[in-house]
């Protein structure tokens, strides 16, 4: 279910919505968020300029330096995302 938030509101969100929107950003379906759909992701939540915290999350969530989160990264990429009070813009 897609969330929905006026352009005045900033909604803080739990690690399960965080995946649920990181997953639905995996645009072409391989179960890895690369820098660019995980871009997408953060645009989608209302950040315009999503290159730093792209950077930041993938220095914490990927684990085996390969360059993309998998789904075993996910759920330290959504630990991550909420430690740092990502929110919905």
């Amino acid at each position: 279910m897609p969330i929905f938030v006026s352009k005045s509101a900033s909604i803080k969100l739990t690690e399960e919505q965080l995946k649920k929107i990181f997953k639905d950003h995996d645009s072409n379906k391989d179960g890895r968020l690369s820098k660019e759909e995980l871009s997408s992701a953060f645009r989608k939540m209302g950040y315009h300029n999503p290159g730093r915290k792209v950077n930041r999350a993938m220095k914490h969530a990927d684990i085996n330096k390969d360059g993309v989160i998998d789904l075993e990264e996910l759920d330290k990429l959504a630990k991550y995302a909420v430690s740092q009070g990502y929110k919905v813009n």
